[in-house]
């Protein structure tokens, strides 16, 4: 088993920045993607970043540009660095991490931006 814990969500202006981090621990043996999704109220779960396992990233369109993810292979830990955010960017966000083939999600952060 695979255990995610993230830290980093709050509450900030239009415009302000927020780091996420996601640090997995357990059965860890070769993680292939970390990344980050988004609920927001009465919406469907949405893809927001990933990173591969060789450093390859994707973005969703609304997002790119001002967020930026990362990892830190040595510690397990994926970060998303969000700047410039957007009252629409207020969510819950999941951190995501794949290892053969398997998900394990994060409990969720609290993001919400104020107008």
């Amino acid at each position: 088993q695979v255990q995610l814990v993230e830290s980093g969500g709050g509450l900030v202006q239009a415009g302000g920045s927020l780091r996420l981090s996601c640090a997995a621990s357990g059965r860890i043996v070769r993680i292939d993607v970390m990344g980050w999704y988004r609920q927001a109220p009465g919406k469907e779960r949405e893809f927001v970043a990933n990173i591969i396992s060789g450093g390859s990233t994707n973005y969703q369109a609304s997002v790119k540009g001002r967020f930026t993810i990362s990892r830190d292979n040595a510690k397990n830990t994926v970060y998303l660095q969000m700047n410039s955010l957007k009252p629409e960017d207020t969510a819950v966000y999941y951190c995501l991490v794949v290892q053969y083939g398997r998900s394990y999600w994060g409990q969720g952060t609290q993001v919400t931006v104020s107008s």
